[in-house]
């Protein structure tokens, strides 16, 4: 069987049978695999504390081609992130990203994505307490970038006008981003974007952080974000992880204001 070793970052792990755990993992070279770490249930077991959600390192891989399930033979970490653990926001934020991950990456190589992962679980770790919803909001429109999902933010994504910067605009999730005015009038349903929140938008998706927003405004783009995942990458399959990152501070409000044609 074919060895393989590569960068990878624990993102689930679930017990299997009565000594072994199956680990899944976000790997440079793989994309997203699930391994099998033998004995890991063990009390004298060989990977220790190495398989913690959020740890990544050197994974040794033994592939079986045409397999599902490949084992994991060793795995070195070179950064915990115990951070992560520490804080639900800290935590909630980086499971959510995971289940993009998880999700939506599949088995192809994308080192890009690999890096803007492992970048966004280290931006979390190292997040202020009350700044978390902020830094998960700008790491996960970063990911949905890297997936190929951008929306469009100053041009028309219908007729590709140029939308105004500084205007509050229609934005449409299926549409994939701001819309005219002329354009606007056509489509079903979509939502009126302040100029603040396209700033915001733009931001994150150019790796920056915007201003500081206030708690409605944290919740209006949680819920524009989990409103454009499942447009275009969820096909109407709940995202649990993400749900709970978004409930578990926030009743759920918006102050972008969904409107008719």
């Amino acid at each position: 069987m074919p060895l393989l070793r590569t960068d990878a970052v624990v993102l689930h792990v679930f017990d299997y049978l009565e000594t072994s755990r199956i680990v899944r993992i976000a790997t440079r070279d793989l994309g997203v695999q699930s391994v099998l770490a033998r004995g890991a249930r063990r009390s004298r077991s060989r990977y220790g504390s190495a398989l913690d959600l959020f740890a990544s390192g050197v994974a040794e891989i033994s592939t079986r081609p045409g397999r599902d399930l490949h084992t994991l033979t060793s795995f070195d970490v070179q950064r915990a992130r115990p951070a992560l653990a520490e804080d639900l926001g800290r935590f909630t934020g980086a499971s959510a990203l995971a289940e993009l991950a998880l999700r939506f990456s599949g088995e192809d190589t994308h080192p890009a994505l690999f890096e803007t992962l492992m970048s966004s679980l280290d931006a979390l770790d190292g997040a202020a307490a009350g700044a978390t919803v902020e830094v998960s909001l700008g790491c996960a429109w970063r990911i949905v970038s890297e997936l190929g999902f951008a929306p469009s933010l100053d041009r028309c994504c219908s007729c590709e006008k140029s939308v105004a910067s500084e205007e509050m605009a229609a934005f449409s999730h299926r549409a994939g981003g701001v819309l005219c005015p002329t354009c606007a009038r056509l489509e079903p349903v979509h939502r009126s974007l302040p100029a603040a929140a396209r700033v915001a938008l733009a931001a994150w998706l150019a790796g920056e952080q915007p201003a500081m927003l206030d708690a409605g405004e944290c919740r209006a783009h949680q819920r524009l974000l989990r409103e454009f995942l499942r447009e275009h990458l969820a096909e109407g399959r709940a995202l649990r992880a993400f749900d709970v990152w978004e409930h578990e501070r926030w009743e759920e409000r918006s102050v972008f204001v969904a409107e008719p044609a």
